[in-house]
Order: C-alpha cells, then structure tokens, then sequence
C-alpha cells in the first residue's frame, strides 16, 4: 500500500520504538531498556519512563547490569509523558497499573516482574536474567528476521 506522505515515514516504521514503563523507572524499565539497547542495537528505538520517577537508578539494577557488560548509568529515570507514550510502537509497563496511558493501535504488554527496590543483589541477578528472555522474545517478535 503506497500512502502519499510515506516518504517522511519510512523512517519511523522502519525502526521499532519500545517504551518500557514502571513506576519508578528506576529498576525494572532501566533495565529491560538495557538489555534491549545491548541486544538490538540500533535496530531499534529503546526509550524508560516512569508514572512517579525516582531521583535515581537503583544502584542494585546498576550493578547487576554491570555484571553483564551493560552500563546503564548514562540514563536518568524521566517521567512518563503523553507523547513519549504516543510515539512509541510497543508499550511494556511492568506494574504501574492504572498510572500507564492506553492507546489504542499500540501493542501493549504487561511484564509481572518483582520490583528490585530495596532487594539484594541475588535477587535483581534473578530479575535481570527473567527481564533477558523477555526481551529477547519480544526482540524476535519485532524484528523477526533477526537470528
């Protein structure tokens, strides 16, 4: 189907964006949105926020992360706006319930992980690794021509 403006959007449709939302965007989000930058590469547009930000990236999630080679300390927890929302392709929210927008024509997914706050080490490695496969599923379904 050939839509006269597709010029401007093929640059938009050609590259997915992933928004990954909890309520802190200090934890959960920070790291799915690690691992897919790290997976996917630039193949995708991989964006966090939260409905309530925290100051700052759990420092747990930080240190699991960087027990896998991903660095996520460049990425401040921001809060969560409508059109970040609006333009992304796919929405994941990890429990922050009613506080995630809806919009219709998104693929929405809800991810029942724990929440890392306060928790040891032992326990965000578990969390980390659980948030990998699903990213990587979801990796698959976005871009399926990916090995």
């Amino acid at each position: 189907m050939h839509h006269p403006d597709s010029s401007s959007e093929t640059a938009t449709t050609a590259k997915p964006t992933v928004l990954f939302v909890c309520v802190h965007n200090a934890g959960r989000s920070q790291m799915a949105a690690g691992w897919l930058r790290h997976l996917a590469g630039d193949a995708v547009d991989v964006r966090s926020a939260g409905s309530e930000p925290a100051d700052q990236i759990n420092p747990v999630a930080v240190q699991a992360m960087r027990e896998v080679g991903i660095d996520i300390t460049a990425h401040t927890p921001r809060k969560l706006e409508y059109d970040l929302a609006k333009e992304s392709d796919a929405i994941i929210t990890m429990g922050c319930g009613d506080a995630c927008p809806v919009f219709p024509g998104k693929r929405y997914e809800d991810w029942k992980l724990a929440d890392p706050a306060g928790q040891d080490i032992e326990v965000v490695r578990e969390i980390r690794d659980e948030i990998r496969v699903r990213v990587e599923a979801l990796l698959r379904e976005l871009l399926p021509t990916v090995p």
